[in-house]
C-alpha cells in the first residue's frame, strides 16, 4: 500500500508559507533593519595615500621621519574626506588664482604660496576671532606696514590684487631673514618674532625640527597637503568636471580720484546694483568714499553680460572634461 503523501505536502506547504509571512511581517515592520542591511553592504570608506615625496617651494618634505609623515597623512585625510571644504577650495581656485599667480611670479615667490592663501581663508574674505580679514588673512597693525589701507570707508585687505602684493613683501622681508621658504610660510602664521624665538630657544634651524603650538605645527602641512590634492584629485577620489569650477569674470576697470557721497547711486550710474558693486570691490567699506587726500582708486565691474552664467560657462571646456586628468565619463568605474 502506497504512503498518502498529500497531508504530508500540505503540512510543509503551509510552514512554508507561514515562515514567508513572518519574514514578511519581520521586514515590514523593521523598516530601519532594512535599512541598515542595505548601509553595510553599500558604504565603503578607504584611506587616502600619503604621498611617497613632498615639498614646499622646492624644499623637500623629510617624509622619513614618522612624525613628519603622519603629520601630513592627517591633513590629507582630513582634506580629503572634508568634501565641501575641499571642492569650494577647486571651484574658487579656478577664478582666484589667475590673479593671485602673477602677483607672485612677478615677484619672484614661489608658487606655492597661492595655496598659503588656501590655508590661510580657502579664498572667502574670511574674518578671524583675532579680526584677521581677507584672503591673506592680515591683522590690521600687519596690512597698514605693508602698504594697505585700512579704516572705516577703505579696508584694502578685502582688495585680493593689493592684499597679494602686501603678502609678497612679507614673503621678501621674511625670506631675506630665514633663507628658507618654509621657515617664510610658518611666520606667516606664527610671526617673526614667535618663530625666531623658537628657533632661537630649541636650537633648530628648520621648521621640522620645531616644537610649536598646533596651529603653526600643521600650517605647513595643511599647505602641502592643499597642494598634493589640487594636483592629484583623481587619486583621493574628486572627480571634478571642467563644468564644476567657478569661472573667471570679465571686468573694467574705472578710475575714481575724487569723492563718492552715494555709492549706492554710483553703482545705479554705472548700471550695476549696490550688491554687485560690492561683491567686486569688497574693500569698499560704508556707502560713502570721502577721499579726503584726492587718492586714485580703481573700481571693478563686471563687463556687460557677464552676470549671465550662460555667459560665463559657454567657453569652458565639455562638461565631461576632467580637471588634471583625460578621464571621460565612460572610463570610470
Amino acid at each position: 500500500m502506497k504512503p498518502n503523501l498529500k497531508y504530508p505536502l500540505i503540512i510543509i506547504a503551509l510552514l512554508a508559507f507561514a515562515t514567508m509571512l513572518v519574514f514578511a511581517v519581520l521586514y515590514k515592520n523593521n523598516p530601519a533593519k532594512d535599512y541598515r542591511e542595505v548601509a553595510e553592504r553599500s558604504y565603503r570608506i578607504f584611506t587616502p595615500e600619503c604621498p611617497a615625496a613632498a615639498d614646499f617651494a622646492g624644499e623637500k618634505m623629510p617624509l622619513e621621519l614618522f612624525y613628519v609623515k603622519e603629520s601630513l597623512d592627517r591633513e590629507i585625510m582630513i582634506n580629503t574626506f572634508m568634501h565641501a571644504s575641499t571642492i569650494l577650495m577647486f571651484k574658487r581656485s579656478n577664478r582666484w588664482f589667475p590673479i593671485i599667480e602673477p602677483i607672485l611670479k612677478r615677484n619672484n615667490i614661489p608658487d606655492d604660496f597661492k595655496f598659503l592663501a588656501l590655508a590661510e581663508s580657502n579664498l572667502y574674505n574670511a574674518v578671524s576671532p583675532s579680526r584677521a580679514e581677507g584672503f591673506w588673512q592680515f591683522l590690521k597693525p600687519t596690512a597698514i606696514k605693508y602698504g594697505l589701507e585700512v579704516n572705516e570707508e577703505v579696508d584694502e585687505r578685502y582688495n585680493v590684487a593689493k592684499a597679494t602684493e602686501a603678502a609678497c613683501q612679507y614673503f621678501l622681508e621674511a625670506y631675506a631673514k630665514y633663507g628658507n621658504w618654509t621657515l617664510v610660510a610658518a611666520s606667516f602664521n606664527r610671526g617673526q618674532d614667535g618663530l625666531s624665538d623658537a628657533l632661537e630657544d630649541q636650537k633648530a634651524k628648520n621648521f621640522y625640527d620645531l616644537f610649536l603650538n598646533e596651529e603653526t605645527s600643521r600650517y605647513i602641512y595643511r599647505i602641502v597637503a592643499f597642494k598634493e590634492i589640487y594636483h592629484h584629485p583623481l587619486k583621493y577620489g574628486l572627480y571634478l568636471r571642467a563644468s564644476d569650477f567657478y569661472p573667471s569674470i570679465p571686468t573694467f576697470t574705472i578710475e575714481i580720484d575724487t569723492p563718492i557721497n552715494d555709492i549706492p547711486s554710483f553703482a545705479l550710474k554705472n548700471n550695476v546694483s549696490y550688491r554687485v558693486l560690492r561683491d567686486f570691490n569688497p574693500w569698499l567699506r560704508r556707502y560713502i568714499l570721502p577721499n579726503k587726500f584726492k587718492k586714485t582708486y580703481q573700481i571693478i565691474l563686471p563687463k556687460e553680460g557677464a552676470l549671465n552664467s550662460g555667459y560665463l560657462f559657454k567657453s569652458l571646456p565639455p562638461s565631461e572634461t576632467y580637471f588634471h586628468d583625460t578621464l571621460k565619463i565612460n572610463e570610470i568605474h
